[in-house]
């Protein structure tokens, strides 16, 4: 099961993340008459929640420095509610599957059903994102019903991978250092991508140099390299606990479903590789393997 956890999530969060890429989505935030797109991201992801207060919402997101989050929250809430921010969302990143593929909704008969049982069955405890998430997986809208399927399926796994990260005693921003320094996210944007600043970065580069993960170029070591992987593996292991419910056949033929539908979202270049979600391509998927959590 862990196999097909991985597949599951590189299968789903190419549906999720055209709401980071598409030019529609990220126009998100200006139009609500936010400051750009950071505001409308923290606004819209962290929406779920109702109005999170900044402290809050980098414990969950797990990956951002506090300062960032701090610039966009609360004072997002005093322009737009968390619904409205959810509405736009939901009907935006819809919007944008329908253009990549106008047989979505036909395709999306056949996914909501075992993407639905597993949502359900899934437990929330420790789990804050997914848990708020699921919460909004009832639109009447089939499309936008898929897209916050898999929006809740890739927060398990976020979810998953912060607890991982912690029993492995890694911060954040030690967490994007390490993911960088093994190839897995962008290098030379992924620092101010998630708001740390050059002090910080190095500071955590020192600290995962002192424990033999990095070396003096900021590489990954072998060492390194084996606890990324391990944090894969557990992550996947946590992760598998959403295909639990299905019978092996029914998880084969969900994911067999999914990936005609992924490919041609992919062929549409909405999605960029390499990209800071650590995506990597369906056909190329070894060295990627990161996670929503690194995003």
């Amino acid at each position: 099961m862990e196999l097909h956890a991985r597949s599951l999530w590189l299968l789903t969060e190419p549906l999720h993340a055209v709401c980071y890429f598409d030019d529609g989505c990220r126009a998100l935030g200006k139009d609500l008459g936010l400051k750009g797109f950071w505001m409308g991201y923290f606004a819209s992801r962290t929406a779920p929640l109702g109005a999170v207060e900044p402290a809050a919402a980098t414990a969950v997101l797990g990956v951002f420095a506090p300062g960032m989050v701090a610039r966009a929250l609360p004072a997002a809430w005093s322009v737009v509610s968390p619904a409205h921010a959810l509405d736009e969302r939901g009907s935006r990143a819809a919007h944008a599957l329908r253009a990549i593929d106008p047989e979505l909704e036909r395709t999306a008969a056949g996914l909501l059903p075992p993407l639905q049982t597993i949502v359900d069955e899934a437990p929330a405890v420790a789990r804050p994102l997914f848990a708020a998430n699921r919460a909004l997986c009832d639109h009447a809208d089939p499309v936008e019903r898929l897209w916050q399927l898999a929006t809740t399926v890739r927060e398990f796994r976020g979810d998953a991978h912060l607890a991982v990260l912690a029993d492995e005693g890694l911060d954040g921003c030690e967490a994007l250092v390490l993911a960088a320094a093994s190839g897995r996210v962008p290098r030379d944007t992924m620092r101010q991508d998630r708001g740390w600043s050059e002090e910080e970065w190095a500071a955590a580069a020192d600290r995962l140099r002192a424990r033999g993960l990095v070396d003096a170029q900021g590489e990954a070591t072998g060492h390194g390299r084996q606890e990324r992987e391990r944090i894969e593996v557990a992550t996947d292991r946590l992760a598998a606990r959403l295909l639990r419910p299905l019978p092996e056949t029914a998880a084969e033929e969900l994911l067999h479903t999914l990936e005609p539908l992924v490919r041609r979202l992919l062929a549409a270049d909405v999605l960029p590789f390499p990209n800071p979600i650590g995506l990597p391509h369906l056909d190329d998927p070894a060295p990627g393997g990161g996670d929503p959590a690194d995003r």
